[in-house]
């Protein structure tokens, strides 16, 4: 188990708030690697990040049980996972420093599309944008757990109805981080200490999904937004800034 206080000091905020996100408010599950990668190296964050992940995606995908859009997801599942392959198949090339630039320059560049108005979704992109997005997506969920952006330029357009588009998202992100387990083992990602660590955290996560639940019906969630995107932008920042001056 890692012993470091500020790791913990951390971890445990930046699991909580991707169980929040989880429970309905959206957002949050970008910020905790970053966060985990400003005490510990990036990688090692990923790996504790992916078991509590999984658990916590179980929850998700019942709760939406049937509710997906099955003709896009065998588009961008089998896309996201080839991404993860080449994800896995380039990590071992990456320095721990070029992990952060990108876990960087993915925080900062999630927080910009986030932020920025989306006025250009009106064609429906076809099946050929479907699998490059949901490659890319594949490809930075494998190192930094963050996917999001690259597939929602492709969800988007479909113009879903709430619950389909949810349901789709989930099972979307529930089978690609099932299918970066056996990389991650392959990797030697997966050590005692990495599944010590995350065993202790999956309960933080499991009630974060809960306090997500609480809090959508009773808290203004601009000020959940407002924390998640100060915390992307100053992680992305310093992750950027200790990658480029770490050469």
């Amino acid at each position: 188990m890692i012993a470091d206080p500020w790791f913990w000091a951390l971890a445990i905020p930046a699991v909580a708030l991707t169980g929040i996100s989880k429970g309905g408010l959206g957002g949050g599950a970008a910020v905790a690697t970053p966060l985990m990668a400003l005490t510990i190296p990036p990688a090692q964050a990923a790996a504790i990040m992916l078991p509590v992940l999984c658990l916590m995606d179980i929850a998700g995908v019942r709760a939406y049980l049937g509710r997906w859009d099955r003709r896009i997801l065998r588009i961008i599942v089998p896309a996201g996972v080839l991404g993860s392959l080449i994800g896995a198949l380039t990590i071992r090339a990456m320095s721990d420093d070029w992990i952060r630039i990108l876990l960087g320059s993915v925080a900062l560049g999630f927080l910009g599309w986030t932020l920025y108005p989306k006025r250009g979704f009106s064609a429906k992109p076809g099946n050929l944008a479907g699998w490059f997005w949901g490659a890319l997506s594949g490809f930075t969920s494998f190192i930094t757990h963050a996917g999001s952006p690259p597939v929602m330029v492709y969800l988007l357009p479909q113009k879903l109805d709430k619950q389909t588009f949810v349901a789709t998202s989930l099972v979307f992100f529930f089978a690609l981080n099932y299918a970066k387990i056996v990389p991650y083992l392959w990797l030697g990602l997966f050590d005692a200490r990495v599944l010590a660590t995350a065993g202790l955290l999956v309960p933080v996560g499991v009630a974060g999904i809960y306090a997500g639940l609480w809090v959508q019906r009773r808290i203004d969630v601009r000020w959940f937004y407002r924390l998640i995107y100060a915390l992307l932008f100053l992680t992305g920042s310093k992750l950027l800034y200790d990658g480029i001056t770490g050469f």
